[in-house]
């Protein structure tokens, strides 16, 4: 598959939601705002999220997926899962709260529950939000997904009792959804996983095979990207705008098993970056030298030297990007960390 040019800078996929998202919510439980008047209010935040990226010259973009959450707490529309498990029919009925993490049992998910099988038409929307942020910029647009052991290992199973198979059927619906967004022009694919340290060896192994399943038939001038992360969930039972923290960073760091994953490149934490040393092959390495665990603006010199602290990862291997989205931030941090990339790329030579 494609590479990036070396240092080529992108963001993990999501954007600062406005303080002011969750009062519009309000204002539609209510009955006081109408949902075309939020679904607006998303766009235009979108609209603001590829602003600011262009501003900072990010190379490749994201929508900052504004229009898959009315807020910013766990709760549907989450951006990562409930928005996607609703548009999926075998996902039925009301959300639950579940524990996500051995770390703390009070942090949990509202999880929605699989009670049929998992078919392969469903369109998840990814090609609409292709054509509405390529309508907006002309810089290259890359699509985010979550991967299928997050959406299968999040949910509750009444269908299968069979997490593997489960993964699988996920694996073919994000396949014909991965093929529609390249038939659309789309050259920038990426798949989420924040949950393999904290998983058992055999369930990354069947989570790794699901994945390599749904990029099946991409053509090799799209550029696929895995991001694996420790988590970002905040601080409480309910996000307070407080920093979040690694609640998956426990138990072994499976790079060995995330190099098996057939793409482009992958997207970690600027910490985790030793782990892939002797295992990446041709592929890239995207080092999320900007921490979004971290409330101050980094400078372009500490980008750099963070990236430069990986000795062994060759220059045209290099992907500067951030630890993962920078939703919970202000969008002055998080506009100040964007520039922070590009000023590292400037000085990298990128």
């Amino acid at each position: 598959m494609v590479r990036y040019p070396r240092y080529a800078t992108t963001v993990i996929g999501a954007y600062s939601v406005p303080d002011w998202y969750e009062a519009l919510d309000r204002l539609v439980a209510a009955g006081q705002l109408s949902i075309g008047a939020m679904t607006d209010a998303q766009f235009r935040a979108g609209e603001a999220a590829i602003h600011d990226q262009e501003l900072a010259d990010i190379d490749v973009i994201t929508g900052g997926e504004m229009h898959r959450r009315t807020h910013n707490r766990h709760s549907p529309p989450n951006a990562m899962l409930n928005y996607f498990w609703q548009k999926i029919p075998a996902f039925q009925g009301s959300t639950r709260p579940k524990p996500i993490t051995p770390q703390d049992q009070d942090v949990f998910h509202p999880a929605a529950t699989c009670r049929d099988r998992i078919g392969e038409t469903t369109d998840l929307g990814l090609v609409d939000e292709f054509k509405m942020v390529s309508a907006l910029t002309r810089k290259p647009v890359k699509i985010t997904m979550t991967g299928p052991h997050m959406l299968a290992k999040v949910a509750y199973d009444e269908y299968y009792n069979d997490l593997p198979r489960m993964m699988m059927d996920l694996a073919r619906l994000l396949r014909r959804n991965f093929r529609l967004l390249a038939a659309a022009g789309c050259k920038n694919i990426q798949i989420d996983e924040p949950l393999f340290t904290m998983s058992d060896e055999a369930e990354v192994d069947a989570a790794v095979d699901a994945i390599n399943v749904a990029l099946e038939g991409l053509l090799d001038d799209i550029h696929v990207s895995m991001h694996i992360c420790q988590g970002n969930y905040a601080v409480g039972k309910e996000y307070d705008a407080q920093i979040g923290h690694r609640y998956f960073d426990t138990g072994r760091y499976k790079a060995d098993k995330v190099c098996k994953i057939n793409c482009s490149s992958y997207l970690i934490e600027y910490d985790m970056a030793y782990h892939y040393e002797g295992l990446l092959g041709d592929r890239q390495l995207g080092v999320g030298a900007v921490d979004v665990q971290d409330p101050k603006v980094e400078t372009g010199d500490t980008v750099a030297r963070r990236i430069l602290a990986c000795k062994w990862l060759a220059a045209d291997q290099t992907i500067i990007t951030s630890s993962c989205g920078f939703n919970h931030l202000p969008r002055r941090t998080a506009m100040g960390k964007l520039i922070a990339m590009t000023e590292a790329r400037q000085i990298l030579g990128g």
